[in-house]
């Protein structure tokens, strides 16, 4: 095991056990923040600036994943000799994603108005997280000019879909860290374990 291998590992477990902490810890008391942003923002979600939200939140959501997911399928299928690091990718894509739908019912968070399913941490976020972090994988080993760039507009694109859902009401801003903790503390150590870091040329995974 290399000594980057070890870094990672040891970062990802930190942010996991930072994502559990923080939902074992919101779980019952929102954070003195989570309160003062949800009552500044009361009723937003009803005027022009929600409905953008809502747009904004359709569009930086869950169906990233999906599309994320194909295009993985198209690049296996057109290039062969990545089939092994498209699936791996797929693995961690999966892996990420399910950290919403595995963690809500554990923490039983209540949302901060009424709005079905639960709470910590956001599904939105989670996916838009997910997507990101797996994408700037794919450039590390295929395309590393583009890893800065990929990265800061996957940054971009999880701020921008965190205040959609504060903004709509349906999140506490605890549960968009949460969703950022738990997606690359996952997706971290999942990398380690299917040998995705540290990065190399594309090649020696699929040989």
């Amino acid at each position: 095991m290399t000594v980057p291998l070890k870094r990672w590992l040891v970062v990802g477990f930190a942010l996991a056990a930072a994502f559990v902490a923080l939902g074992l810890g919101v779980a019952r008391h929102p954070l003195t923040l989570d309160s003062q942003v949800a009552s500044a923002l009361h009723g937003v979600y009803t005027q022009p600036l929600g409905k953008a939200a809502e747009i904004g939140s359709d569009v930086l959501g869950p169906v990233l994943p999906w599309i994320l997911g194909v295009a993985l399928v198209a690049l296996a299928l057109r290039q062969r000799q990545h089939t092994g690091l498209c699936v791996r990718l797929a693995v961690v894509l999966v892996l990420c994603r399910l950290t919403s739908l595995a963690f809500k019912p554990l923490f039983l968070r209540e949302r901060p108005r009424d709005y079905p399913d639960l709470s910590y941490p956001s599904g939105h976020v989670t996916s838009v997280a997910s997507t990101g972090f797996v994408l700037v994988l794919l450039c590390a080993w295929l395309w590393p000019r583009l890893v800065k760039r990929v990265a800061l507009a996957s940054a971009v694109a999880v701020v921008l879909s965190a205040l959609c859902r504060v903004l709509l009401g349906v999140h506490w801003v605890s549960d968009t860290i949460g969703a950022v903790l738990a997606v690359t503390g996952v997706g971290l150590l999942s990398a380690c374990a299917l040998r995705l870091l540290p990065p190399g040329d594309g090649r020696s995974l699929d040989g």
